[in-house]
């Protein structure tokens, strides 16, 4: 991963991938692609008719009803959040994110030279800023003549991994109506809640239908990180009509296309036939356990983290490890992230690369590359009734319980006596 400069603190702007499922690809989905392989002609720019159709049906079974031309696809995610602050801040706006929040946020505001202000969040989870420090970041931004237009967040978060309660996501959009700002809600976690009988999980879509545009990366739920795609959902009414417009003509100048193969899997992907939505269940109750498994061994060690309700990660707090890991040579996020990786032998990357303080001991943890080296481990893990109890998950969970508990007995080797 890239750092700001040659010591690797400061600001860092360029963040990890999403954490991948770390699963073969589906064979279906590898079929359709191999189909459309012969394809000469390009996609156009936004999608073809039948990609927008298929995205029109996915948010419409979500209580999202859209028609084709309030939708635009795009080559990720990435892309079409630059094509939306470029849109909405203009020259001259700037650009609220809460704290922490996905990597990829705050790149493409600093690209176009526009303002990123961090909103801290609530004790109750990531993703969404807390309303009344909503209000008086506003505030203070137009106080020192700034001019606050854009509010990113995600109701199920990366990288914190839960998911907002209904009632903290109503205040927050109220608020940030009532302050004239445009709400980008990324809906790139909303199939992987863990227990979706539990959780309730509602978009700032569905509060506030003029106001709010909804990004999907396809990447979340139902197509492999390597094959870029992603949907966006435009509000109706003459502004969603101008706003829309306004992104097709900058994905325009960035050439920014889906390829066609890639454009053919994600139609299909959309529709979600049987084998979609049979293999991304499989995948969402892996994870679970997963994640479930390695919350525990954060909090056995000392550390805190919040129980992981979605995604494929978990964000940790070490900052009870304090002492432990000074003795280490850790003394910031930087430092964590690359104590961990080194030890896990996999990713971890610290919290500053999502907004979070560099002085703050968080590190995002995921769970795809504890499910095996090969695709056959992989695959046994997501056909198994018990995949916790396969030797390579329980050799890849004792390896993670050993670096966590090393830090743990460091620490009470330190603690003074009572």
């Amino acid at each position: 991963m890239r750092r700001t400069d040659p010591e690797g603190h400061g600001p860092v702007r360029y963040g990890p991938p999403l954490p991948g499922d770390g699963l073969p690809v589906l064979p279906e989905l590898s079929a359709v692609l191999a189909a459309a392989a012969g394809r000469a002609e390009a996609q156009p720019v936004g999608g073809a008719p039948a990609l927008l159709e298929a995205a029109c049906g996915y948010w419409t079974r979500r209580g999202l009803p859209c028609v084709p031309d309030r939708v635009a696809a795009g080559p990720g995610a990435p892309q079409l959040l630059l094509a939306l602050t470029a849109a909405v801040a203009g020259d001259t706006g700037d650009v609220l994110v809460p704290r922490p929040c996905a990597a990829w946020w705050a790149p493409y505001a600093r690209l176009l030279g526009r303002p990123v202000f961090h909103v801290p969040t609530p004790a109750e989870g990531g993703g969404v800023p807390d309303p009344y420090a909503l209000l008086e970041t506003v505030r203070r931004v137009r106080t020192e003549g700034g001019d606050p237009r854009l509010l990113v967040l995600s109701v199920a978060d990366d990288p914190t991994a839960t998911v907002t309660p209904p009632e903290l996501l109503h205040e927050t959009v109220e608020a940030a109506a009532a302050e004239g700002l445009h709400l980008v809600s990324d809906e790139t976690w909303r199939d992987t809640v863990h227990d979706p009988h539990e959780t309730v999980l509602l978009s700032p879509a569905e509060m506030v239908p003029d106001g709010v545009t909804v990004v999907t990366d396809l990447a979340g739920a139902l197509l492999p990180p390597g094959w870029p795609a992603a949907v966006a959902r435009f509000p109706a009414g003459e502004a969603g009509e101008h706003l829309h417009a306004r992104v097709l003509d900058i994905l325009t100048a960035l050439g920014a296309r889906i390829a066609a193969p890639v454009a053919a899997a994600a139609g299909y992907a959309l529709d979600e036939p049987a084998p979609v939505t049979e293999r991304r269940e499989a995948a969402v109750r892996l994870h679970a356990r997963v994640a479930a498994a390695v919350h525990g061994e954060v909090v056995a060690a000392g550390g805190l983290a919040r129980p992981p309700q979605a995604g494929r990660h978990l964000y940790a707090d070490l900052g009870p490890l304090l002492e432990a890991l000074a003795e280490q040579g850790v003394g910031d996020a930087q430092e964590l992230e690359d104590l961990l990786t080194a030890r896990l032998g996999m990713p971890a990357p610290g919290g500053h690369r999502f907004g979070d303080d560099l002085g703050a001991l968080r590190v995002r943890l995921a769970t795809g590359p504890l499910l095996g080296g090969t695709d056959e481990e992989r695959t046994e893990c997501l056909m198994s009734p018990s995949p916790l109890e396969l030797p390579h998950v329980q050799r890849a969970l004792m390896s993670l319980r050993s670096a966590f508990d090393d830090l743990r007995d460091d620490a009470q080797r330190r603690e003074p006596p009572r």
